[in-house]
């Protein structure tokens, strides 16, 4: 009997807090509203990102096209983003020989986000950075291109991740749109 209280408040507990967590304000992002998009998935699907130089700001670029509008939703760009990018490397394991290991990659976008307006009002400004790294293994060059390649892609990925969601943030604390 003791067992069945034990596993009730187990189930319950959690139940409850999930019915208090509207009181704090909680509320799920990309919400829906009737069947619609909702503000924020419509505030980004409205974004325009601007063209960034190089292979990294290529694919950074193609990532938050990716997920500012999924759907490919075709709505009229109220809002442009310009973003400077950069990843740059360091290496952090170094041999007694001088030779090195080990290679940090950190990747930083700076973006600004302004409203397509006569103005060109700056709405919303950000930073989102990632590190990463991958291991140098000797004389094996086609391998470490390879990973750094790889890594490249993964620290993009990571920082368009941060900046949707700032940008989704933004969206969701502005009053009307």
């Amino acid at each position: 009997m003791r067992r069945a209280g034990t596993l009730a408040r187990r189930i319950l507990l959690p139940v409850a807090l999930c019915g208090l967590l509207p009181a704090c304000g909680f509320h799920p992002l990309y919400a829906e509203n009737r069947g619609e998009p909702g503000k924020v998935q419509t505030g980004l699907a409205e974004i325009n990102v601007a063209l960034l130089p190089e292979r990294t700001g290529q694919l950074l670029r193609e990532n938050l096209q990716a997920r500012l509008d999924p759907s490919g939703s075709g709505r009229a760009r109220r809002y442009d983003l310009a973003v400077s990018y950069g990843i740059s490397g360091t290496p952090i394991g170094i041999q007694q020989d001088s030779s090195i290991t080990r290679v940090r990659l950190i990747g930083t976008a700076i973006w600004t986000l302004t409203a397509e307006d006569a103005k060109r009002s700056t709405l919303a400004t950000g930073v989102a950075r990632d590190v990463d790294g991958f291991n140098i293994f000797d004389q094996q060059f086609f391998a470490m291109d390879l990973e750094n390649e790889s890594v490249q892609r993964r620290v993009t990925e990571a920082v368009a991740d941060q900046m949707t969601a700032q940008l989704a943030a933004y969206f969701d604390k502005r009053d009307g749109s």
